[in-house]
Parts: C-alpha cells; structure tokens; sequence
C-alpha cells in the first residue's frame, strides 16, 4: 500500500512546581488529578497498543519540573492517599444515589469507583510507583520519543538575560540525563514561544538601552537539541488560532481588549506546516536546528471545547462536580449551557461517539497528507501537537479516543506514524527559514504573560536575573561548600519564580491569588539567600537562622539536584549576531 506522508503526535506534559506548596484548591492536587486523568491513561493506552502489536510513535515532553516532582516520594504517597479518598466519595455517592432511588447516578459513581481502584492498582502493581520510569521503559523499547522543555517552563522571549534561558536549557538538558539515562533530541518551547537574535529592549523594570540577544535557536543548538515546535502563524504568517481561549471564559474577556491590536502578519504559501525546516546558521560549533509546525486543521479539532471533539454533547462535561468527592456526573449537553442544564452522563453514549471521532481524524490527516502530495509530489507530514493534560483531564473521554485514532491510521497503512527524531532521521530538511517572534497564545504572540495584571511579576524576575547573574559570576567558582549550596537553592528559587505559569494563573483567573503568592514566596526567599551569599563570600559568619532558612527553603523546592550556578553567570558562546528578518 502507498505511503502518502506522516504523521506526528506531539504531547506536552507539564504542571508547575506545587510539591510542598498547597494541597486544594491550588497546590499538589493538580498534579494527582493529571496523575490519575493523564499520564496513568496514557501509560495504559500505549500499553495496549503495544500488547496489540502497534507500536504509538508517540513524542511526549515530559517537563523537567514534572519528571522531579512525579519522582518525589511526597507525591507517591500523598497520590495514594488521594486516590484512596476518591473511592471513598465514589463509595459516599453510590450509598446515596441507591437511597435516592437514582440507580442511573449510582451507576455512574460505581464506574468511578472502577476507575479509581484500577489507577491504583496500575500504579503500585503494574508501574511500581514510578511513572517517569514507566515512559523510560517505553522509550527504550522504541515505542516513544520523550523530549524536554525549559526547565520551569519559563517563557524564553520575555527572560531578560541571556544566562537565564541558558539555565532553562543546560538544567533541562541535565535533568532528562540523570532520569532517562541518554541525550534528549528535541525540545518543546514553553508556550511554543520563540523569539529570534535582535537588539532587545527590557519591558518592564529598569529603563535600559537596547542589547543584543541570542536567537532562542542558538540555546538549543549549543546544547545538542535537534528540533522544536512552532504554531503554523510563525512559518506562514495568517491568523494565528490560539489554544486556550475556549478554557478560560476570563481569557476571552482578556483578549477582547487586545484583538484590536493585534494585526496577522501577511500569509505566505511558499511554506507550508508539513515539511520541516532548519532554522539558525550553520556556523561552526552552532549547527541549525529543525522546526516542526503544528497543522491548524487536526490542532482545532481537537483542542476547541465549541466545536472540536471535546464539545461532543454526550462526553463528561469538565466544570460541573458534585461535592464534597468533587466527582463529576453530568455530560456537556451543549457547549454554551450554565451548570444547571447540564444533562446526566451516560457511558454507553459517550461511547459510542469515540470511534466516529477517531475515524474522523484519521480521515483529517489522510485528507491533509493527500491534498499536500497532489500539489507538492512530496510526501509531508501532519504534526499535531497538544498539551497532554488535554486528554483525560480536561477531556475525560480523550486517552480512548487517542487510542483508536492512533489504531485506525496503523490499520489504515497509508499513513507511517513517527516520532519527533525518527523523522529527522528519515528526512533531513533542505531549507533554512528565519522566524518571527511570537507563541501559540491568542494573537500569537505575548500578551497572555504580560499584561497589566501580571506585568508585575517581570519587575522582580528581571531584578532577581541580574542579581544571580552577579552572584554566579563573582562566587560561582568557590570551592566553599556551604556558598554553593546557598548560590544553588538561590538559582532554584529563580528558576521558580521565572516559570510562565504564574503570568497564565493570573490571566486567566483562574488561580490568580495563588500564583501571585507563589511569585512573592520565591521571589522573596531569593532575595534572602542572594543576601546570605554575600555575606558568606565576604567571610561573615551565618546565624542559626541563616541555616534554618537555608535547610527549610531546600526541603519545600527540592528540586533539580545536578543545578550548577556558573550556569547564570556566562554565556557559554557568545551570540551569533541579529539577523533581519
């Protein structure tokens, strides 16, 4: 049967640092839910393809901050407990359902009941705990590619120095070493935000003149990383579609006062989203680097909650929970219903929607890859990439619906299923491209992590930038023990405080109290232990309370053990130089 082009399912997995910093409402609470909606799902769908004699292809980016709180024994154990306390308010609904007389709802909380023992059996029985070694395993039998990501999830364009995405990078790059035991090939840009080499102007905080920075690119070469991900606006220019919008109904209102200023770039058709392309220059000890682009057609139809898949008025509506156990019992009925139309989950009928869906997929990436070898004669390739907490978390019905599509399109034959690397090694690109600003945000570009509501974060991050800076470049060759431990929790804490989550929690409302109080938390313990490094490195002795501060903000953001400070305090390689785009 003829091969008429490839296909690349992209998933990114990532929550921020909350191990030790809240349970519910906002804190390690998310990281279960993700735990028992996504990535256990998700371990169990590749399981069964694999048992089934198809292999996924599947390219995950489990982000560094995950990798190291899913290996935490603090999540390990407080997951069971978690789990454990979901049975029992399945058990609390069923006992009151069967009172009620509601046999359908009672009905319903039994399948969460099943569902949550069986998470905890796969999780101590199956995985042994350890799910960042679960997807170890499955990459070394070749059945999926894992990549990395900034090491917080910083946003890149927006850091004000230099040294700080090269932390991002060199920590995520030794993080993926010490947990999975090689090299990562690729890497997914927080926000899929890239910014290209020009003189650059600070946004917020101390007026300065413009300086030269590095193209995002430059980072990822320097640091053996082969490829990326962009949004189809930053190859084509057009509309750029955004991701997050139908989510967050505080997010709309945001970009309602920002759509008036925000103006495509013109769209061009001598690119296209299925081939590949260097981006960077070939110069010595700085080898380009390859972009993938994401195809806005199998992107919409799976992210948008309106009229993508989600949206199916027969799967389990996300917002609606029944308390005190927080289960859920009600299906979407309408995209645009209040909570009180929501109509009764039925299993059976969210059933039946998922291989029609699946089907409908597989046919959108045939359609694509068709359309594209008839014009071009070129076998492309449909790269589809999607936050991983999309499927099973926010839609329930999601790791199912993943498993057939990715089962029909094997079946089907037409089409080969790749990863990220695998594709590079079959075909290499032949063309550089030079890439604009921007992200995967609305309006493809920043104004989700920096508006009037959160501009104020960037005031301390880049005062916390330049004051690592100058501690790792004056102190970060000690050999004092006890400075380096201070000069290395104080990069945690940077690193923390720089993770872009906290500019989204705030936009979009939808933890804004919480984020705001994480920011001030790092900001503020780094600014003790930047103290303390001081005094330490000018040979005054520590008090008691020194120590304890240190010992304490160690344990709460323990984190990143192989952490180097030089690494915010000199760029390894100096910048190539701004290229006009």
């Amino acid at each position: 049967m003829k091969n008429i082009g490839y296909f690349s399912l992209v998933l990114h997995a990532h929550l921020p640092y909350v191990v030790s910093h809240g349970t519910w409402p906002h804190g390690v609470d998310w990281l279960n839910e993700a735990a028992a909606e996504t990535y256990l799902p998700l371990l169990k769908v590749f399981g069964r393809l694999i048992d089934e004699g198809m292999s996924p292809r599947v390219t995950i980016d489990l982000s560094p901050v995950l990798t190291e709180m899913l290996v935490d024994e603090e999540f390990k154990a407080g997951f069971k407990r978690y789990l454990e306390q979901k049975m029992e308010a399945a058990r609390h609904d069923i006992d009151e359902f069967t009172l009620l007389g509601e046999e359908h709802m009672a009905g319903v909380a039994r399948m969460w009941l099943d569902l949550y023992g069986s998470t905890y059996r796969d999780f101590v029985d199956t995985y042994g705990e350890d799910i960042v070694g679960a997807f170890r395993r499955l990459q070394d039998g070749g059945h999926i590619e894992i990549i990395t990501c900034g090491a917080t999830h910083g946003y890149f364009p927006l850091l004000s120095r230099d040294e700080s995405i090269q932390a991002q990078v060199k920590q995520a790059v030794s993080s993926y070493r010490r947990h999975f035991g090689r090299d990562p090939r690729g890497i997914w840009l927080p926000e899929c935000a890239y910014r290209p080499s020009y003189m650059w102007k600070r946004p917020a905080g101390e007026e300065r003149e413009p300086y030269l920075r590095k193209g995002v690119e430059e980072f990822l070469s320097e640091n053996g990383l082969e490829y990326f991900y962009i949004d189809a606006h930053l190859l084509k220019g057009g509309k750029a579609m955004g991701v997050y919008l139908d989510r967050f109904e505080d997010l709309k209102n945001l970009w309602a006062t920002f759509k008036d200023q925000y103006q495509p770039m013109p769209e061009t058709t001598e690119r296209s989203p299925f081939r590949v392309y260097w981006v960077g220059p070939a110069i010595e000890g700085k080898m380009p680097v390859a972009v993938f682009t994401r195809d806005p057609a199998t992107g919409l139809q799976v992210w948008s909650g309106e009229w993508g898949y989600p949206g199916d008025p027969n799967y389990l509506d996300f917002h609606k929970k029944r308390f005190p156990g927080g289960l859920r019992y009600w299906r979407v009925t309408d995209s645009g219903a209040d909570l009180a139309d929501k109509q009764p989950y039925n299993p059976e009928s969210a059933a039946s929607r998922i291989r029609e869906n699946a089907g409908h997929f597989k046919d959108l990436v045939k359609g694509n890859l068709r359309g594209h070898l008839e014009e071009t004669g070129e076998q492309g390739i449909v790269v589809s990439p999607y936050d991983a907490e999309l499927f099973g978390h926010w839609w329930f019905e999601g790791p199912e619906c993943l498993y057939h599509a990715i089962k029909a399109l094997h079946d089907d034959g037409e089409v080969r299923l790749v990863t990220g690397g695998e594709y590079l090694d079959l075909n290499r690109p032949v063309e550089v491209v030079q890439l604009p600003e921007g992200s995967w945000g609305e309006g493809g570009y920043h104004w989700i992590w920096f508006n009037d509501m959160n501009k104020w974060t960037w005031v301390h991050i880049y005062e916390a930038e330049d004051e690592m800076h100058e501690l790792a470049a004056r102190y970060g060759d000690t050999n004092d023990p006890e400075l380096l431990q201070i000069l290395a929790q104080a990069g945690r804490e940077l690193l923390l405080l720089e993770s872009s989550d906290w500019q989204f929690l705030i936009s979009t409302r939808s933890a804004a109290d919480y984020a705001a109080e994480r920011v001030a938390r790092h900001y503020e313990d780094f600014k003790k232990l930047a103290a303390m490094a001081r005094k330490k490195a000018n040979g005054e002795s520590l008090t008691d309370g020194d120590r304890n501060l240190l010992a304490l903000v160690k344990q709460r953001d323990n984190l990143f053990a192989d952490l180097d400070p030089r690494w915010f305090g000199a760029l390894e390689f100096a910048p190539c130089g701004a290229r006009p785009l």
